[in-house]
């Protein structure tokens, strides 16, 4: 370690991403990136941005796009926050509402950047288990004091709750944040918008890098009561008071306003997951019922850690988790028609070989 890193660089065990290689002709199914691309009036409205503008720090609230959000969802601007992708306004969130005396509760088998902030903001943490087919148990949150967040979908699993599970999660958590963190919840979750109105103790957060396709661009949004926006907000100026630049605000407004190519999108994603999940079915996998963009899936008789290299030698890349309960599982990616067939092929050939 280098001497001249604080104590806090020294303890920190950060979150792994999933890996970005330049490899020629690879099939990239291990980071959930959208196969079908932005809006094209997306991309339109960020070109037309990118001008002499950009000599100008831009708008520190981006009025307009909270307004466009804020329309869309049928909410009240001062409702939405902004920041650069979701995981900045996690990290908002954790400093801002789940930095408490009590510690904030989460799935073992979760998004496993949660610890990461956790340990980074010295926020004490309980991981609660998922039951045996890899479910939220909503009980298991209620009767605890301390705020709660939910992946929901959850990652990696894929599985969403009900609503009406979120719903008894807030009121039996009233007196503590309940946050709702919906990356996935547009290939086939149900949103927990609807019950902000009553549960003003709920946050919702949400990214376009998913179902929007625009995960270069680094655009998120929570949407709650005002006061747990202020506090949000109270933190981002704390820390960095421009958090979306001139392109990327344009580029969020046009890809909200272009509901048809977004309803497309959505829909060949979830068409492609089913099509996915038959595919891996027929070769013997076990895969978990997903709501998102990606399926969770293992083979009984393979190990996880020897298919994904196996894949991988074959050009494909998919996502491991060397972690316990789930270290046989592949994390997989809905990509295009292509690139699942390429999948379903060299499994076919990996299943065949014994490799």
């Amino acid at each position: 370690m280098n001497p001249f890193w604080s104590e806090l660089a020294r303890g920190l065990s950060p979150y792994v991403p999933g890996e970005q290689p330049r490899i020629p002709d690879l099939v990239k199914l291990n980071t959930n990136e959208n196969p079908f691309g932005p809006s094209p009036k997306a991309l339109a409205a960020i070109r037309e941005a990118a001008d002499a503008r950009l000599r100008l720090y831009p708008d520190p609230r981006a009025t307009r796009l909270r307004e466009v959000l804020a329309a869309y969802h049928g909410v009240a601007p001062e409702q939405v926050f902004l920041g650069n992708g979701s995981d900045e306004v996690l990290a908002h969130t954790f400093a801002a509402l789940l930095r408490q005396p009590e510690p904030v509760r989460f799935p073992d088998v979760t998004y496993s950047f949660y610890p990461v902030y956790c340990r980074l903001l010295g926020i004490a943490h309980a991981e609660v288990p998922l039951d045996d087919a890899m479910r939220v148990r909503v009980d298991d949150y209620l009767g605890q004091p301390g705020p709660v967040i939910l992946a929901n979908p959850n990652a990696p699993t894929g599985i969403a709750l009900p609503l009406g599970d979120i719903a008894r999660l807030a009121e039996g958590r009233a007196e503590s944040a309940v946050v709702i963190d919906e990356a996935y919840v547009d290939f086939g979750g149900e949103t927990a918008l609807p019950l902000l109105a009553t549960h003003p103790n709920l946050l919702v957060v949400r990214t376009f890098s998913k179902s929007r396709a625009l995960a270069g661009l680094r655009v998120g949004y929570a949407i709650g009561e005002a006061g747990l926006i202020e506090g949000l907000t109270r933190v981002k100026d704390s820390f960095n008071s421009y958090p979306l630049g001139r392109p990327a605000q344009a580029g969020a407004i046009a890809s909200v306003e272009d509901e048809a190519y977004f309803q497309h999108g959505r829909a060949a994603v979830m068409g492609n997951r089913a099509a996915l999940t038959e595919a891996l079915e027929r070769l013997g996998f076990e895969v978990l019922p997903s709501s998102a963009n990606f399926v969770f899936a293992r083979h009984p008789d393979r190990a996880g850690p020897a298919l994904a290299q196996a894949l991988r030698a074959r050009g494909v890349l998919v996502r491991h988790f060397a972690a316990p309960r789930i270290a046989d599982f592949l994390r997989i990616t809905v990509g295009s028609e292509g690139e699942i067939g390429r999948l379903v092929e060299a499994l076919a050939e990996i299943l065949a070989r014994n490799d």
